[in-house]
């Protein structure tokens, strides 16, 4: 029957993007003796290094960890990470505070180069048997009547089986014609650096610090040679605004004054590193299936969303591990598998992509207010008072496992129990202890 594809079982597989997902990817395949070829458009960055101003630190958490836990992963990840308990909000004007991210103190996102997690993958994968990496393979695209694996400036290639973690600008879903939205925030982001001082930190390395300021916002993660990474999010009209050193050193000085001191390299640093771009990427359907091939799409190729959670990483790494599991319930039926992976994910990452945006505006704006500060404290105090029944929106995405799209609906209930407890009724709170159980 058409679209089918092939046998279960005899499957020439094939995965485009050697990044974060594509060799998790890889390598969960390879253990299920599924041989598979990973084709990645860039030289082994092993070698070649990173680019220049594109790493934004990674925020391993706990949907992370454990897809690195299913690789063997999850210990030497965390040996190159260094947990972050808390933000470090830096107000103008007003001395810095610092907000825990969990009620006990205890729970941290785990700051990691995303360099450095890409070469432990890459050297995981490249030791798995089956899998193949080749670089420097630009893809442009898939037939799937041929079942070929169509190249820049190679001959095609069969491929039965196209995984596509490509990234946001997927070369495979534009030469597909996948229909998906790109929505662009006005805003861009630059890194810069903190190096160390005196031999150690300049700041706090406990912490995520952000430096909220409206409609902008800087953060800084840590990172293991006691430098920190920082991480401009301004609008694009901004950067270019600033176009000459004397301005650069200005402009920090007044909107950065506790940092400015600590960047030696501040205009070079803004002079050579490029202006990203930050988008969300809303695709339907994620799968293609010919009489020669099927295509899916995973990762940001499929759901790119702004980083602002810190779930981007995680979230892809979810991807692979349904992948994997939908292989498992199928027996290995591709077919059936991939059309499942797609089910049971897109709710879950729509819902992810708006709680990413919306906690943009509470990054670079709310978190430096006292209104916000008492509700979190607020917050916190339901949370050691009704533990495992009040969990707040941030620990359900970093702390738990619980499927993204669950989370919505799981607040609303609990926002029962905090109207509750402001207004003081006990007989409302009660009802509301009720609903909460039901969830």
């Amino acid at each position: 029957m058409a679209g089918d594809g092939p046998p279960a079982g005899r499957e020439r597989v094939a995965i485009v993007g050697a990044g974060l997902a594509g060799c998790l990817l890889a390598v969960l395949l390879g253990r299920r003796g599924v041989p598979v070829t990973v084709y990645e458009r860039r030289p082994d960055p092993r070698v070649a290094g990173a680019e220049r101003g594109r790493s934004i630190n990674l925020a391993i958490s706990a949907r992370g960890l454990a897809a690195l836990e299913q690789v063997g992963l999850r210990d030497q990840s965390l040996k190159q990470a260094l947990p972050m308990h808390g933000r470090m909000v830096h107000p103008l004007p007003g001395a810095q505070n610092f907000q825990p991210y969990s009620a006990d103190g205890e729970r941290a996102i785990n700051s990691i180069s995303r360099a450095e997690l890409n070469r432990s993958l890459l050297d995981t994968a490249e030791a798995t048997p089956g899998v193949t990496l080749r670089f420097s393979r630009r893809v442009t695209g898939v037939d799937t009547e041929a079942g070929e694996i169509l190249f820049e400036d190679a001959d095609a290639e069969p491929a039965d089986v196209v995984l596509a973690g490509d990234g946001a600008y997927s070369a495979v879903r534009r030469s597909l014609g996948f229909e998906h939205d790109a929505d662009f925030l006005e805003h861009g982001y630059k890194e810069l650096t903190v190096p160390p001082r005196d031999g150690g930190f300049a700041l706090d390395p406990d912490a995520l610090h952000i430096w909220p300021r409206g409609t902008s916002m800087m953060i800084a993660l840590p990172n293991l040679d006691r430098s920190f990474t920082c991480t401009l999010f301004w609008p694009k009209g901004d950067f270019a605004a600033l176009d000459t050193p004397a301005k650069v050193t200005a402009y920090f000085a007044k909107h950065y004054p506790d940092v400015a001191g600590l960047m030696p390299d501040l205009t070079d640093d803004y002079a050579l590193n490029p202006v990203g771009s930050l988008v969300t990427v809303r695709c339907r359907p994620w799968t293609r299936y010919g009489d020669g091939a099927i295509v899916a799409l995973l990762g940001d190729a499929a759901h790119a969303i702004v980083p602002f959670f810190g779930q981007g990483a995680n979230c892809a790494f979810e991807d692979c591990i349904e992948i994997d599991r939908c292989l498992t319930e199928t027996g290995g039926d591709w077919r059936r598998a991939l059309a499942r992976y797609e089910e049971r994910r897109k709710p879950n990452t729509d819902a992810i992509a708006e709680m990413a945006l919306d906690n943009f505006v509470e990054m670079r704006d709310r978190v430096s207010s006292p209104v916000y500060r008492a509700k979190q404290a607020a917050a916190h105090a339901l949370e050691r008072r009704l533990a495992g029944r009040y969990v707040s929106r941030y620990e359900l995405v970093s702390f738990s496992t619980l499927p993204y799209a669950e989370i919505p609906a799981r607040i609303r209930r609990q926002n029962l129990i905090l109207a509750a407890s402001a207004a003081g009724g006990a007989a409302v709170l009660g009802l509301a202890l009720r609903a909460a159980r039901r969830r």
